[in-house]
């Protein structure tokens, strides 16, 4: 990890509790410089639950501690700190967008940002269907459009892989919307249209939105501005047959 010979390497392990609704296990590598703790540990965060920025992130703001407690012992503090704020650090890393995520060589193909977009059949509650779908999007820190165009529904979603497909799971199990008899139900007409990593043409949605276009046109144009032009040519007119 450290081109550094000298000092001490240490690695550790903690698992930060039910952050996001799962266990978040924390890689930390710390190294000792030899004039430690005058001089501050380099310090390198992995973890399979975060994103690459997340870590980044992660890694920065142990940074910044660290600096308030230069020439004293900090390890563990750092660790108890880290163990305290996760939560925090990872809230504004989602508040802070970065444009594009940049993929370190290495980086597994599961980082980055991914899109989703699903076609519904119809929803019979639709006030409250749409209302959870914000929720859950919020939840996730999803961006992207609830489109509604004639009888066409669209999700289209931008995210994290995992809470993308946290999302699906979701989408799949939950009661949300009503049957014929207005008994609660679960979504079964539902396809996944697309599910793809985001690539550099594709523009970033900053929020969700739910909207009504009234012409495929305008529908169109929505798809062209977000750069996927291919992606509608290729899934939004079948849908129209």
């Amino acid at each position: 990890y450290f081109p550094e010979t000298h000092g001490i390497t240490f690695r550790i392990q903690i698992i930060v509790k039910e952050l996001l609704d799962t266990d978040v296990l924390l890689k930390l590598l710390f190294h000792l410089p030899v004039n430690y703790p005058s001089t501050l540990p380099d310090i390198s965060v992995n973890s399979d639950q975060l994103t690459r920025a997340q870590c980044t992130d992660v890694k920065d703001k142990l940074r910044e501690q660290a600096k308030k407690h230069l020439s004293e012992p900090m390890v563990h503090d750092l660790i108890l700190w880290i163990q305290q704020h996760l939560k925090d650090v990872i809230r504004q890393s989602a508040t802070v967008c970065n444009e594009k995520p940049t993929l370190s060589k290495g980086a597994s193909t599961e980082d980055g940002i991914w899109m989703l977009l699903l076609h519904l059949d119809h929803m019979r509650a639709k006030a409250k269907y749409v209302k959870t779908v914000e929720k859950w999007t919020s939840d996730l820190r999803l961006t992207g459009r609830l489109m509604f165009m004639g009888k066409i529904i669209l999700i289209l979603l931008q995210g994290d892989r995992s809470n993308i497909k946290e999302y699906l799971i979701l989408q799949k199990t939950s009661k949300v919307d009503v049957d014929s008899s207005g008994k609660k139900c679960k979504e079964k007409m539902i396809s996944v249209l697309c599910e793809t990593k985001v690539q550099s043409q594709h523009k970033r949605f900053q929020t969700f939105e739910v909207k009504e276009y009234s012409t495929l046109d305008d529908l169109q144009k929505e798809f062209e501005t977000a750069g996927l032009t291919t992606l509608f040519s290729e899934f939004v007119p079948p849908l129209l047959k």
